[in-house]
């Protein structure tokens, strides 16, 4: 079965530094996949050699068995962009502008009235066919901006911070809309919002100093880290600072004034058997004990972290 999106050793360098370092991805089937990673990490550059924009140093892409270095026509006609600037033109209705974007996407011309009118009423956009782009609010200009990635319904969709700077309601409409094109197409979706990515991704890819740190299912990446963190709760709590103190424990964050979370790096069973031990000693009322699993930033923070002092070492 021949790949949807293969990325080999893919390695990219700006002058002297490495932006990317052997990256090796390949996924076999649609949906939307999270791509995630501090500022710098590596994911725009990673975005920008997968759609044929920019020249890698090193390796190679494939979409759908198209290199897209030896046949970047090819394989460019395989990938919808949705970039955070996306380059809409306001003085063009959106007919016009779809129209505009299926030429550039070589539709032939007998498709192109049939193309554009599915794609906007695929997007929900058919009403305001007519108006100005620049007439339209955010939320209709960003469902406009899909259209244009997913009018000659490419295989490949990436995209980027697609909900950035919408309200609420355009951002739930938005989320909707993804989740309908992953249906049908592989979605390669960059935020920074790890509970968007939450919300929306089958499987997570993180890069960090240009390394992937982690590649697999959302449910793994939850489940990656051993429990972290644990529930508490005490009749005569003492203060953070002695908690802190205590081997194993990294900090605590106040629930109420009986509960908190106590973060740790050693084992559970050990950080329970010492803090039982010191709440008889000091009459600190243990009343309850629970695991809490880690929340996905908690997880993106110890990777990211780990992913820091391996390079470091």
């Amino acid at each position: 079965m021949t790949a949807i999106l293969k990325i080999e050793g893919l390695s990219h360098r700006y002058t002297s530094q490495w932006a990317l370092r052997n990256i090796n991805v390949e996924i076999a089937r649609n949906g939307v996949v999270g791509l995630v990673g501090s500022n710098g990490a590596g994911k725009s550059t990673t975005m920008n050699i997968v759609c044929g924009t920019l020249k890698q140093t090193e390796g190679k892409v494939f979409i759908m068995g198209t290199d897209i270095e030896k046949d970047p026509e090819s394989g460019r006609s395989k990938i919808g962009f949705l970039p955070q600037q996306v380059p809409l033109y306001l003085d063009l209705t959106v007919t016009e502008y779809l129209r505009y974007v299926a030429n550039l996407r070589q539709i032939p011309q007998s498709l192109v009235k049939n193309a554009c009118e599915k794609v906007m009423e695929r997007c929900s956009i058919t009403h305001v066919a007519k108006r100005l782009v620049g007439n339209l609010s955010g939320g209709y200009r960003q469902r406009v901006a899909i259209a244009q990635a997913i009018i000659h319904e490419p295989p490949v969709v990436v995209m980027d911070e697609p909900t950035n700077g919408l309200d609420p309601n355009q951002i739930i409409e938005v989320r909707k809309l993804i989740t309908e094109i992953g249906q049908n197409s592989l979605v390669l979706l960059s935020s920074h919002l790890l509970s968007e990515v939450h919300m929306l991704c089958r499987d997570i890819i993180m890069i960090e100093d240009g390394k992937i740190v982690f590649s697999d299912s959302m449910q793994n990446f939850r489940s990656y880290l051993r429990i972290g963190r644990i529930q508490v709760r005490m009749e005569n709590p003492p203060p953070a600072a002695v908690l802190a103190g205590l081997k194993g424990i990294v900090r605590t964050e106040e629930i109420d004034s009986r509960s908190l979370y106590i973060y740790f790096d050693d084992t559970p069973d050990e950080v329970v058997d010492l803090l039982v031990k010191e709440s008889v000693a000091n009459s600190w009322g243990i009343r309850e004990i629970s695991p809490d699993q880690a929340s996905l930033d908690d997880i993106f923070h110890q990777l990211s972290k780990r992913s820091s002092s391996s390079l470091n070492q």
